[in-house]
């Protein structure tokens, strides 16, 4: 086990490298100047000029390379352009938010998407089969963004139930935190409700049919034993696969969700920076995500062996 989580920590990085090395050359090559951003429509040739040399962009690609990955080496993702403060600081001060948003949202999902396979696995071809099936094609179909603005709609413009945007961090009590990041998680649960719950129901549905589900049936064990400590638990591989998998897709949904929302996320700050070509901040915060993306498996990977004892590394 330690041998093979030393190797998949090794691993780790030569992915980071090839991560910063494409996001380093692709902000590079992509039309924007920052320099161009930071001074205004107003500033002249010499003046943009000036800029480039002060962040460094008037030196070549390598060398600028160069220079920053050896910051990161050390813990330094250099200074935003855009807010002059130290990329670690950004992170730090947006990390919360993100967070919790995420812990919610999967929280709520698993919750909820994991019952509704093992039930309709246990009523296969039934209405509630049917409906959850239905539903699934639905979740995967509609665009985060359309149904974050139904909700906003129908909720909190409407019924008036919840904030419409915003966030109250968890310092300011758990009420306000829940009432806040309620319609964010629920916009982005709907989807990864939908990919949880049609693997359980596959996978469960494939373990309902071996030998030992009918000896458990036939030594009169109630069907809730049956269903939850020898279907689910056998089928629990490929449940945790897909979880791992949707909490690292989450960061895709989070950038759209939060910027809906006015969520002071990562992923309102990803797509600020963007816009106002801050180089350093995206690099930082795309390297934090390719790292979490990373650990996310190599944890999705040991948790087969509590799953399935057969299972040695």
């Amino acid at each position: 086990m330690f041998a093979f989580l030393a190797r998949r920590l090794l691993s780790t990085l030569p992915v980071l490298l090839i991560v910063a090395v494409l996001v380093f050359a692709i902000l590079r090559l992509t039309p924007g100047d920052p320099a161009a951003v930071l001074a205004g429509d107003a500033a002249s040739t010499e003046q943009i000029a000036q800029i480039r040399a002060d962040l460094g962009l008037n030196r070549s690609i390598p060398v600028q390379f160069a220079i920053w990955f050896g910051h990161v080496l050390t813990g330094d993702l250099g200074q935003s352009f855009y807010y002059k403060t130290e990329v670690t600081t950004l992170i730090g001060q947006r990390l919360e938010p993100t967070l919790s948003l995420t812990l919610v949202t999967i929280t709520l999902a698993v919750l909820v998407a994991v019952p509704l396979g093992v039930l309709a696995a246990w009523r296969f071809g039934g209405w509630l089969d049917r409906a959850l099936m239905g539903f699934s094609v639905l979740g995967f179909s509609i665009p985060v963004f359309v149904l974050a603005y139904l909700l906003i709609w129908g909720v909190s413009i409407k019924l008036g139930w919840l904030p419409v945007q915003g966030y109250k961090r968890l310092s300011e009590g758990v009420g306000p935190w829940l009432q806040h990041l309620a319609l964010p998680a629920i916009t982005l649960s709907v989807i990864y409700i939908a990919l949880i719950a049609r693997v359980t129901r596959a996978s469960v549905l494939e373990t309902l049919g071996e030998d030992y589900i009918r000896t458990a049936r036939a030594k009169g064990l109630p069907e809730s034993t049956v269903l939850m400590r020898h279907a689910l638990a056998n089928a629990a591989v490929p449940i945790a696969t897909v979880i791992g998998i949707g909490i690292a897709l989450l960061i895709g949904g989070v950038v759209v969700t939060e910027s809906v929302y006015a969520i002071p996320g990562l992923g309102r700050l990803t797509v600020d920076a963007v816009l106002a070509r801050d180089f350093p901040t995206i690099q930082g915060v795309i390297l934090l995500f390719s790292f979490v993306y990373v650990v996310i498996n190599l944890l999705v990977d040991l948790s087969y062996v509590f799953f399935d004892p057969r299972i040695r590394y």
